[in-house]
C-alpha cells in the first residue's frame, strides 16, 4: 500500500485509493453484517464467533503482516482504518480485532523467532486462532514494572516454570484462543530492579487456568478474563525476544496499540454522530424534527468537530509509524484526545436521544457503556499526560 503521508502530513485526510477501497469495504461489512446481529450478542454477553470468522476470511487479522506469514502485506495505518469503521457500529468487534492483532500477533511478529512466527502467525492472520497478551495484574496496573508473576528456568528440563496471575486480559478465553504471551520476572538486574521477559503460554497448558468471563459495564460481546499460572511449564524456546527485554518490548507494543485505540475511539465518536443525525431527522417533538432546534444542531456540530479532529490525530500518529518516524508523543496525544472525546460524544448522543438513549435497543446506549474503558485501557489518561509531558522535556520525579 502507498503511504498516506509520503512527504509530511500533507493531505492526510485524502486517502490513497487502496486505503479508501478498504475503508468502504469494511464500512459495508460493519453495516450489513455486524449492525443487525451485534445487539443480541452484546445483551447476551456472547462472543460473536460468526462475525470473527468472517473478519478472518476478509483478511482483517492479517492486515499489517507480510504475505510470507499469511498476512495481507498492508500496514498499521490500514489496520486503524478498519478499526475506526468497525467501532462506528460496535466496539466489542473492534476491540477483538485490535487485541488479536496488536496484542496477540504483533509481539510475535516484532520480537519472535522465525520458528515462532511460522508456527503461530499464519493461523492468527487467518483469524483461525486468537492470541492474547498477559500484562496487567491484580496489584499491578499502570505500574507494569511492578510485575509479580515469575518465570524460573529449570535447566534440567530446559523449561520455564511460571507462577502468578493476570487480569483484564482480552481474547484470553475464547474457544479459538491459542496462546497468551505473558510478562514475568525472570531475574534481577544489578541495581535490584526486576528483569522482565515475555513468554508464550499455549492454551491448555497444565497449570494454566482461565477464569470465567468478567461481568463488565461495556464491551459485552468481547472476551475478557483473569488468568492464573501454577507451576506452568513451557519450553525455554517459548521466550519472545531477549530475556530481560520484555518490559521494553511491551512499551513498543503499547505505543503502537495506543494509535489503534485512538482509531477505535474515533469510530465510536463518529458512530455517535451518525446515530444522532439520523435520530434528529426522524424524531419529532412539538410538530417538527428535533434537529430543527438549534440546541440539538449545536450538540451534533460539536460532536462532529471532535470526531473530525480525533481522526486527524490518529492518522498523523499512524502515518509517522509507517514512515519509520518517531511517534511516541503523537500516539499518546491521539489516545488521550480520542478516548476523552469518545466519552463526551457518547454522553451527548445519549442526551440527543433523550429517554430512548437510555434504552439498550438503541446503539448509543451501547456506545455510552463502551466509551469509558477507552480512557483506561492501554494506558490511562493520566499516563498519557505523563508521557506527553516527558516527551516535551518537562521535568519528572
Amino acid at each position: 500500500m502507498t503511504s498516506p503521508r509520503p512527504g509530511g502530513l500533507g493531505n492526510a485526510h485524502r486517502l490513497p485509493e487502496e486505503y479508501e477501497q478498504l475503508r468502504r469495504t469494511v464500512e459495508e461489512f460493519a453495516h450489513d453484517l455486524v449492525a443487525p446481529k451485534i445487539g443480541e450478542f452484546y445483551e447476551n454477553h456472547e462472543f460473536p464467533y460468526e462475525i470473527v470468522r468472517e473478519m478472518g476470511r476478509m483478511g482483517l487479522f492479517g492486515l499489517p503482516f507480510p504475505e510470507e506469514y499469511g498476512g495481507m502485506g498492508g500496514d498499521y495505518f490500514a489496520l486503524c482504518l478498519v478499526l475506526e469503521e468497525l467501532a462506528r457500529v460496535d466496539s466489542s468487534v473492534a476491540i477483538t480485532l485490535e487485541a488479536g492483532v496488536s496484542l496477540g500477533a504483533m509481539p510475535i511478529f516484532r520480537f519472535g523467532t522465525e520458528e515462532q512466527k511460522r508456527e503461530w502467525l499464519p493461523r492468527m492472520c487467518a483469524g483461525e486462532v486468537l492470541g492474547a497478551f498477559g500484562l496487567t495484574e491484580p496489584e499491578c496496573g499502570s505500574d507494569a514494572g511492578g510485575t509479580r508473576t515469575t518465570a524460573r528456568l529449570d535447566e534440567a528440563t530446559d523449561e520455564w516454570v511460571i507462577n502468578g496471575s493476570k487480569c483484564f486480559i482480552t481474547n484470553s478465553g475464547t474457544d479459538i484462543t491459542a496462546l497468551v504471551t505473558v510478562t514475568a520476572v525472570t531475574g534481577r538486574k544489578p541495581d535490584g530492579r526486576p528483569e522482565i521477559s515475555a513468554i508464550i503460554v499455549p492454551s491448555g497448558t497444565p497449570g494454566f487456568t482461565v477464569a470465567a468471563p468478567y461481568s463488565k459495564v461495556g464491551w459485552n460481546a468481547s472476551d475478557t478474563r483473569e488468568l492464573s499460572f501454577a507451576d506452568v511449564r513451557v519450553p525455554a524456546a517459548n521466550l519472545v525476544g531477549e530475556a530481560g527485554r520484555g518490559y521494553a518490548q511491551f512499551l513498543r507494543i503499547l505505543d503502537e496499540g495506543r494509535i489503534a485505540i485512538a482509531a477505535l475511539a474515533t469510530g465510536l465518536a463518529q458512530g455517535c454522530v451518525d446515530q444522532s443525525v439520523s435520530y434528529a431527522n426522524t424524531r419529532k417533538a412539538f410538530g417538527k424534527p428535533i434537529g430543527a432546534n438549534q440546541a440539538i444542531q449545536f450538540k451534533i456540530a460539536d460532536m462532529e468537530m471532535r470526531a473530525h479532529t480525533s481522526r486527524l490525530t490518529w492518522r498523523d500518529a499512524a502515518s509517522r509509524l509507517v514512515a519509520g518516524e518517531p511517534f511516541k508523543k503523537e500516539a499518546a496525544l491521539a489516545k488521550l484526545y480520542s478516548s476523552e472525546i469518545a466519552v463526551t460524544n457518547a454522553r451527548e448522543a445519549t442526551q440527543v436521544h433523550g429517554g430512548y438513549g437510555f434504552m439498550n435497543e438503541y446503539p448509543v446506549a451501547r456506545f455510552w457503556r463502551d466509551s469509558k474503558i477507552l480512557e483506561i485501557g492501554e494506558g490511562t489518561s493520566e499516563v498519557q499526560r505523563m508521557l506527553i509531558a516527558r516527551e516535551l522535556g518537562v521535568p519528572s520525579n
